[in-house]
């Protein structure tokens, strides 16, 4: 009895699902190295090489591999419409707040953005804050769910999430501050010699990032739920593109003698790291 013949189309369909899924694997991968070259080409400008203090363009890169890589980390135990709402959400308040801290001053002193921070959205929001916000709440909630993993069962294992992702936030600003301030000269601090301030950056700006951190997380945590039953793997990820970065503010620090700036930077991270391993290794 003759077989009937399988149509093209339909062989090519077939392994349409799986060309699909090694994708979806090995994207993560991918763009995980670009962030990684591109932090590691930061780190080679302040060897002061001349080929690479050139390269201009590795400043613009940064912030979209670093985006890109935490979600499509964040895409591989998530649906990807709840990770693209949860970085839509924390752009917009992000960016709203930035946006009320350049006009009003308030929650986070007074400062004005220069040119250095690349072009402005309405001539007031330079367009990579809204994606710092981005990296630095999901991976600051990344290193948290770290941390806390051995609690994970706990009653209020959701809201110890929330909050020590907010002081991750605000560590991560501690380390942000003198580099972005002071050696690249992103923004200019107008702060008062009478007001206590961390290399110019005045204590309500921490405190703007913790208020502002926590109210994010709020909103977006229930995007970020997993709710299949199943116990994930401890997700590395988070602390490696926060590590990088932390490690590219030490570098900048270093290079221009802010000495302070580097012994908290180091100090704290080699906490948080400890503390990420030891918690995903529970």
């Amino acid at each position: 009895m003759p077989t009937q013949p399988v149509p093209l189309a339909g062989r090519h369909g077939a392994n349409a699902p799986n060309r699909a899924g090694r994708w979806s694997r090995k994207l993560p991968i991918v763009l995980l190295v670009l962030f990684l070259l591109c932090a590691i080409a930061w780190l080679l400008r302040w060897l002061a090489l001349p080929a690479v203090v050139k390269w201009r363009w590795v400043e613009a890169l940064l912030p979209l591999a670093a985006v890109a890589t935490t979600l499509a980390s964040l895409a591989r135990r998530l649906p990807a419409q709840n990770v693209l709402l949860s970085a839509a959400l924390i752009a917009l308040i992000g960016g709203a707040v930035q946006t009320l801290g350049a006009t009003t001053g308030i929650p986070f002193g007074a400062y004005i953005y220069t040119d250095n921070l690349g072009q402005q959205i309405f001539h007031t929001l330079p367009w990579p804050m809204p994606l710092l916000w981005v990296v630095v709440i999901l991976n600051a909630r990344g290193v948290a769910r770290l941390v806390l993993r051995p609690w994970r069962k706990t009653r209020n294992y959701g809201f110890q999430v929330i909050g020590l992702a907010g002081v991750l936030a605000v560590v991560f600003d501690l380390a942000l501050e003198p580099f972005a301030s002071k050696v690249n000269h992103y923004w200019i601090w107008q702060t008062p010699e009478t007001v206590l301030a961390w290399h110019t950056a005045p204590w309500a700006n921490f405190l703007g990032w913790l208020v502002t951190s926590l109210l994010i997380l709020v909103v977006v945590t229930p995007c970020l739920i997993n709710k299949k039953p199943v116990r994930p793997a401890a997700d590395y990820h988070p602390l490696v593109v926060w590590g990088m970065l932390n490690l590219i503010f030490a570098a900048g620090s270093a290079a221009h003698g802010l000495w302070s700036a580097v012994v908290f930077t180091v100090l704290a991270n080699i906490l948080v790291t400890v503390f990420a391993v030891r918690g995903a290794r529970w």
